[in-house]
C-alpha cells in the first residue's frame, strides 16, 4: 500500500507543476458493479460512483472537467438515465474530484451538497487552496445543501452518512453506508484522500491545525472496519487488480491495512519537515 500513497503524490504534484495530467486519470474503462446499487462509473484511476435507488440516483464524485462525458455514459452504459441523478456528493473539492461537478449538474439538474470548508473552495473553482495556490483550478460550482459532519442525505431507500475527516482538505468527507446484496447487509465507506502530496505539515501558516486534523481524522477513521473500502482514487483499494483478478470488494480488514500504511508514510512525511525546523 505504501507505494499506491506515494505514486499519487507523485501524480498530483507533476499535475500541479504543469505536467501532463497522468493518463489513468483521463482513460476510459468499463463501468464494475461493487455490490448491491453500488456501481464504479470513474475512469481508471479517478473514482466516481453510482448509488440506484428506488427513487433517483446518487453520484459521488466527478473527476476533471473532461472526464463529465465519460461519467455520464458509463451511467448509460449501466442502463440508468443521467436525468435521474437527482444528487451530487463529493469527497473534496479538489479537480479531480469535483471537476465535472458544473457539466454534470447542467445537465441533470442535480442538486450538490458540499461540507462548507469545501463548498467555499468549490466556489472558487479551486483558487487560493491552502497547499496549491491557483494551480489546480475548474469550472465553480455552488453547494445547494452544506453537509455537516454527521448528516445524513437521504433519496429513498438510500441513505449515505457524512463523516468530515480534515486534512488533505480543510472539508473532506468520507462517506459511509449501509446497503443489502443479495439480501445481505453490507457497510460500506468511501474514503475521503488522506494523503498529503507536498503538503507543509509543519508550522502551516495558511492551515496551522493540519496536521492535528489529519491525527484526528486518522483516530476516527480507525474505529471504523467496513466490509467494502472504496475511494476516490482507485489505486487506493486495488481496483485493477480486483478486476483484473476478479477479486472480491468484500474484504473486511482492508480499509485498516490501507490506513496503517497511509499514516506511517503521513507521520514520516512530518518528522522529516520537523527535523528540518
Amino acid at each position: 500500500m505504501k507505494t499506491i500513497v506515494t505514486t499519487f503524490a507523485l501524480f498530483l504534484l507533476a499535475f500541479t507543476t504543469h505536467a501532463a495530467i497522468p493518463p489513468s486519470w483521463t482513460r476510459a474503462v468499463e463501468p464494475v458493479h461493487i455490490a448491491g446499487p453500488i456501481y464504479y462509473v470513474g475512469t481508471e484511476e479517478l473514482g466516481a460512483y453510482l448509488i440506484a435507488g428506488d427513487e433517483g440516483l446518487i453520484l459521488l464524485d466527478v473527476p476533471l472537467d473532461t472526464n463529465a462525458e465519460l461519467v455520464l455514459r458509463n451511467v448509460r452504459t449501466l442502463g440508468f438515465d443521467p436525468k435521474q441523478i437527482r444528487i451530487l456528493l463529493n469527497s473534496h473539492a479538489h479537480l479531480d474530484h469535483i471537476g465535472g461537478f458544473a457539466r454534470v449538474q447542467k445537465e441533470t439538474g442535480a442538486k450538490i451538497y458540499l461540507s462548507a470548508k469545501d463548498a467555499a473552495l468549490a466556489a472558487r473553482g479551486g483558487k487560493n487552496d491552502f497547499a496549491f495556490g491557483d494551480t489546480i483550478l475548474y469550472p465553480p460550482v455552488k453547494a445547494d445543501h452544506i453537509v455537516r459532519d454527521g448528516d445524513t442525505i437521504r433519496l429513498g431507500n438510500l441513505t449515505m452518512t457524512a463523516l468530515l475527516t480534515p486534512g488533505h482538505t480543510q472539508g473532506c468527507t468520507t462517506w459511509r453506508t449501509t446497503i443489502k446484496d443479495h439480501g445481505k447487509p453490507l457497510d460500506v465507506v468511501f474514503l475521503c484522500s488522506v494523503t498529503a502530496p507536498g503538503y507543509t505539515l509543519v508550522n502551516n501558516e495558511k492551515y496551522p491545525t493540519i496536521f492535528a486534523d489529519y491525527r484526528a481524522s486518522f483516530t476516527r477513521l480507525r474505529r471504523l472496519d467496513p466490509d467494502i473500502f472504496l475511494a476516490n482514487h482507485a489505486a487506493f483499494f486495488d481496483l485493477a487488480d480486483k478486476r483484473a483478478n476478479k477479486k472480491p470488494f468484500i474484504a473486511r480488514g482492508e480499509f485498516r491495512t490501507y490506513l496503517d500504511e497511509a499514516w506511517k508514510e503521513l507521520e514520516a512525511q512530518e518528522a522529516k519537515q520537523r527535523a528540518k525546523k
